[in-house]
């Protein structure tokens, strides 16, 4: 049960932000900041208020089932009210749970996303291009912008490894659940006999941070150049464009030669090393705020299988919620990609009220 003070402190919150921000006084600066947060309450506020009424309410109605002189019929639509009355508290409590648990400051970010083919050879390479376009179809469909950052190609159209940039609106919430290994069951096209074959690709999502997230000093990165070569290089190999910038305190390391420019590969790479850094602080930070829980859902863990591909069956399994859709080609194409997404946040949530209680 939540306390009622603290929910009387959100109506009492939601009341005073609605007189600042109708008083036409506030700072320009801090406009934006209390109307997202008058926002956010305005979803709960009422059942807020129906929360704090329901034990006069509940009250009321039970006066009319202890009066003894009460007809049937009234007993009757009192119990029925009664009952209604406590599902939508229920309902509510639940609701409001959700809205005090603590929020994820990534949620609302763009993100990084990073697929490289695992085991399976070419077959493994042309799974990671299959990844990257259904993401590109998602995001299409929702109307996010893609920017390539950096890609690898293989034989036959598969890729060993592609980096993209997503922007638009709650990216990180919708792709957070994505990171881990991805496997596929399949007969390959080179395959003669028939046989299935299993291969895997690998999916990090990053919230993308910004300068003010994240601050780098200078004497930390060593920065190297040299000549770009390989598929996708060859044009830009007279002169030392490509870029590697190392974080030494971390060794954490990136290399950029998709541009022809050295600044633009400097700017995409220092990108790159920005989300990795700020998911490796997030991530040591909630490793400490909960070394005693384990979460069955994950958001980070690269070497996690979390689902599989089955084309001879035509379906897509997440085994971290037990959750299979008969709807593989649908999926892939980004269609029936929302319902597993709203499934694993679902979960996740559950997860978290659970923890909180």
């Amino acid at each position: 049960m939540i306390p009622l003070k603290t929910v009387k402190e959100l109506i009492n919150k939601h009341s005073i932000l609605e007189k600042d921000l109708s008083s036409g006084k506030i700072d320009k600066k801090l406009f934006a900041e209390k109307s997202k947060e008058y926002a956010d309450l305005n979803e709960i506020i009422s059942d807020a208020k129906k929360y704090i009424s329901y034990e006069k309410d509940r009250s009321e109605i039970q006066k009319i089932l202890d009066d003894k002189d009460s007809d049937i019929e009234l007993i009757k639509m009192a119990e029925t009210e009664l009952n209604d009355l406590k599902l939508e508290n229920e309902n509510n409590e639940k609701k409001l749970k959700l809205f005090l648990l603590p929020k994820d400051e990534a949620d609302k970010k763009n993100a990084i996303i990073e697929i490289r083919a695992g085991t399976g050879g070419l077959e493994a390479s042309l799974f990671a291009a299959d990844l990257y376009k259904m993401y590109e179809k998602v995001s299409h469909k929702k109307k996010w912008s893609v920017e390539l950052i950096s890609i690898s190609k293989s034989e036959a159209g598969g890729l060993k490894e592609v980096i993209a940039s997503i922007k638009g609106n709650n990216i990180y919430s919708t792709l957070k659940y994505e990171s881990g290994v991805h496997r596929v069951q399949r007969v390959p096209d080179t395959e003669t006999q028939g046989r299935v074959h299993t291969s895997a690709a690998t999916v990090a999502v990053l919230p993308e941070a910004e300068e003010v997230d994240l601050k780098i000093n200078d004497s930390d990165l060593r920065i190297d150049v040299f000549r770009a070569g390989g598929p996708g290089g060859q044009s830009v190999n007279t002169t030392d464009s490509a870029v590697r910038i190392t974080h030494i305190p971390t060794g954490l390391t990136v290399s950029q030669q998709d541009e022809k420019s050295q600044h633009k590969n400097k700017s995409k790479g220092m990108k790159i090393l920005r989300a990795r850094l700020y998911e490796l602080e997030r991530s040591r930070i909630d490793k400490e705020r909960s070394q005693d829980r384990k979460s069955k859902i994950g958001t980070g863990d690269r070497s996690e299988r979390i689902r599989t591909y089955n084309f001879p069956q035509g379906r897509v399994t997440d085994h971290r919620i037990n959750l299979t859709l008969h709807k593989l080609v649908e999926f892939l194409e980004g269609e029936a990609f929302d319902e597993m997404i709203e499934s694993l946040t679902l979960q996740a949530q559950e997860e978290s009220l659970t923890n909180l209680g």
